[in-house]
Formats: structure tokens, sequence, C-alpha cells
């Protein structure tokens, strides 16, 4: 997929709602209910701040609510909300195989560059960087790739099963950092094969070989990452 370069972009959003825009984006692509209550959890911040923040983005038409109350993207906002999680993933990239920083760190490191660089620099970055197609956690970099429509979430999967780990769950990076460097440990990264050894449907839990190592992960855990299977 090749990025719509025209100049038909959207105005650059205020810093606070970049923030509404990116955490709406990660809820959506993580098929997660989007609802007010929700977003106000994984911001930080009230519910009635959450409510004065989405009645400005409605009335700039960057959102939505739908029948089921729940908050939709508009066209202007899905392109808005693209091109920041572009810009943050990138720079992740940047971070990690340029500068040597670990999983964690660049996700911090990002969420503060992310509102300071230019597009110029952004494309610039893309290109010494060899074009990425994903963030260091396997997610796609909007504009450039999509995730596969095969995937499941490791919590899915059954005894007997085997798959290949395409990306961490958004969730993880941002509600639970460290949840990403218990997942780095046990070599739970994009592009490792795992098998399903055991489902404790009472417990809870997955046991998974992951190479020579074996790992047991709660359901919880196993649900923020994602695989497609064969």
């Amino acid at each position: 997929m090749q990025l719509d370069q025209s100049n038909n972009a959207p105005p650059e959003p205020s810093e606070v709602v970049s923030r509404y825009l990116e955490a709406i984006y990660y809820m959506w692509s993580e098929k997660e209910p989007l609802r007010s209550s929700r977003l106000a959890d994984w911001l930080g911040v009230s519910r009635p701040t959450v409510a004065v923040g989405l009645r400005r983005m409605a009335r700039d038409g960057l959102v939505q609510m739908n029948g089921r109350k729940e908050i939709e993207l508009t066209a202007g906002g899905m392109r808005s909300a693209e091109s920041i999680v572009r810009r943050h993933r990138i720079m992740e990239r940047w971070l990690t195989d340029g500068l040597g920083l670990d999983w964690v760190t660049a996700d911090q490191e990002a969420a503060r560059l992310e509102h300071a660089v230019s597009d110029v620099v952004e494309r610039r970055l893309y290109e010494v960087l060899g074009r990425p197609t994903t963030c260091p956690h396997g997610n796609p970099i909007p504009g450039y790739s999509e995730a596969s429509p095969r995937e499941v979430r490791l919590s899915s999967l059954r005894p007997g099963d085997r798959a290949k780990v395409t990306r961490v769950s958004e969730v993880a990076e941002r509600e639970a950092p460290l949840l990403l460097g218990y997942l780095h440990e046990r070599d739970l990264t994009p592009g490792r094969e795992v098998a399903v050894l055991e489902a404790d449907e009472v417990a809870k839990t997955l046991r998974v070989r992951v190479a020579e190592s074996e790992a047991t992960l709660s359901h919880e855990t196993a649900s923020k990452v994602w695989a497609v299977v064969g």
C-alpha cells in the first residue's frame, strides 16, 4: 500500500485531540467497543472530561456517535488518527533500530516526540529506515501496511495449535508497559513460532513453547498477543 502524499491532508490537531484520536484508533484496531467510559480509562482522565473532548471533536467533524452509543471516527478523523499513529510507529522504529532503545522506552519516547516531528522528517526517517511496514511490536504502519485478516488472539488457541506471532497489542503498550518487557524476555515477539501445550480453562492460563523454552500465560496476557495459525 502506498501512502497518499496529496495536499489534502487534514489540519494538524492539538496535542490533546491527538491523544484522543490515537487512543480511539488503537481501540478500533483492537476491535474493542469504543465507549467513552473505556476511553476515559485509557487516557486516565475523568468521564466528564472525555465527554467535553468528544463534543468538541464531533463539532470539528472528527468523531460521531453511532446508534449503540459507541464512538466512530469520521473519514477526516480516521485520516488524522492514521497520521498520528504512523508518525509514532516510525519514531519507535528509529528509536529501537537506530538508537538501540528497548521496547518500553521507545514507546514512551515516541509518544513525546511524535507531536514535534514534521511530515518532512517523518518521510525521511521512513526512507532511511528502509521503509518499514510495522512498529517494533509488529503493529502495521498506517498507509504502508495492514494487519493480516487471519490474525487471532493467542488466548483463542487450543492445545496442539501452532502459530506465528504477528504483533503485540497496543493495549499492552499503553496500559501495561511492564507486560512488554515480560513478553520480550520470553521471546514472544513478532515472527516467533509458538506451540500451545496446554489450555487450562479453570485457571484461565495458556502454556506455550517458544523455541526451546516454555511459558505460562494468563488468559489476559495471551489476549494481548496476536498470531496467525498454521
